[in-house]
């Protein structure tokens, strides 16, 4: 039976991965898989992160199930984090959270909940977005559609074209947004385009479904979540997938979270009820240490500290290498302006290179990005960002982009 299946297409991100890990060359450089890396190109695990996994270790007494919906803690904690315990959705009751493996878990749970009980809905995702988006939501059954969000010749937002697109969804669709430091441009609205966005969602009825992968790495933890503010009105329903993966470095943990907001805590228990069952006919229960580091550092202001300092030491080296990056581009004689790629927030810039200058780059250079040009900004270095740049210098000359 097996002997018949053909061999099914690698991870467009996943196989590139694959392909640096077997390059022989020495001076490679993987700017492809979205993990942050420090000045030495390592992933490092948080020294909040050690200290809390030290104290579990020393007092963890059990390796019994969790609940369903996980650890109530940590559910709590996520709730906090994202609106602050005194925020009326808390405080009223109107969230209900369940913890996930990861926050590709939580998109999935939330997909296959809208295929089970919302058969007629559409999901609309943003054009481009992360690649496996539309993907999780086909393999749980729900119908996707697209809106137009970035401006290739102004490496910006096409704001009046998304506002347009959201104007054409139907009431009862479920529209995904990033929270933050959109994957793969690097472009957020701005605080006053968040409001005008939650306006035209209230006004048409629409679910939001907001990814929240990234909180912390764009401007700072409260910052990045004006758009989530601007969304969580009065009576208002949305959901959203939270994950840990980069702002706590548990990438391996899969540490995330799915929280539903309704208009009651009655409406929330019902809908909770039925993401249960999702959970236990997908994985039946989430796995526990990443989730209980997650709820250990949050709850001791000590160790929360030291966390939110080595956010902003992640969030400032990104934001560093964005600036170094466009002046190493600059020095190498490239005439193209990439200084939008300084003012993209995140870990990620759409580059504007096209697939035959990656496919180059690649095969002379051993510099592997997506073939759409997006590039992981966290993996250039002080080390590399001059050999890259001068790579990328290489590779524009055929195209005369370079001062001679």
């Amino acid at each position: 039976m097996f002997e018949a299946l053909a061999m099914a297409p690698a991870d467009p991100i996943m196989g590139l991965n694959d392909a640096y890990k077997k390059d022989a060359n020495p001076n490679k450089i993987n700017l492809g898989i979205g993990v942050y890396r420090d000045g030495d190109s390592k992933t490092p695990i948080f020294e909040s992160v050690k200290t809390v996994e030290e104290r579990l270790l020393a007092e963890e007494d059990t390796k019994n199930y969790l609940d369903i919906d996980g650890d109530g803690a940590y559910n709590r904690a996520v709730q906090d984090l994202l609106w602050g315990a005194d925020h009326e959705i808390v405080t009223r009751g109107r969230a209900g959270t369940a913890q996930t493996p990861g926050g590709t878990g939580a998109l999935r749970i939330a997909g296959d909940f809208i295929s089970r009980h919302f058969p007629h809905a559409r999901v609309w995702i943003s054009d481009p977005t992360w690649a496996n988006h539309p993907k999780i939501f086909e393999s749980a059954g729900v119908p996707t559609s697209t809106y137009r969000y970035y401006d290739p010749a102004s490496h910006g937002l096409n704001f009046d074209a998304f506002i347009h697109g959201l104007a054409q969804i139907p009431a009862g669709d479920v529209v995904l947004l990033h929270g933050c430091c959109h994957n793969p441009t690097g472009v957020d609205p701005s605080a006053e385009q968040w409001a005008r966005i939650a306006d035209v969602i209230a006004e048409r009825g629409i679910i939001p479904l907001v990814d929240f992968a990234y909180r912390g790495l764009g401007n700072g933890l409260a910052e990045d979540a004006v758009g989530l503010r601007a969304l969580s009105r009065p009576g208002c329903e949305l959901l959203v997938a939270s994950s840990f993966s980069k702002n706590f470095g548990l990438y391996r943990e899969r540490a995330g979270a799915l929280t539903l907001v309704s208009e009651n805590a009655a409406a929330v228990e019902k809908a909770m009820s039925h993401i249960k069952i999702c959970i236990r006919t997908g994985y039946s229960n989430p796995p526990s240490h990443g989730a209980q580091i997650v709820r250990t550092v949050l709850a001791d202001p000590q160790l929360r500290a030291q966390w939110e300092g080595e956010v902003k030491a992640m969030r400032d080296r990104i934001n560093g290498m964005r600036c170094a990056f466009v002046d190493a581009l600059e020095a190498s004689g490239v005439r193209r302006d990439f200084s939008f790629i300084a003012r993209q927030r995140g870990m990620f810039s759409l580059t504007g290179l096209t697939p035959q200058q990656v496919d180059a780059l690649r095969e002379r250079f051993s510099i592997y990005m997506v073939g759409s040009g997006r590039i992981n900004v966290a993996g250039i270095t002080r080390d590399n960002v001059g050999l890259l740049c001068e790579a990328i210098a290489e590779v524009l000359k055929e195209r005369n982009e370079v001062r001679v």
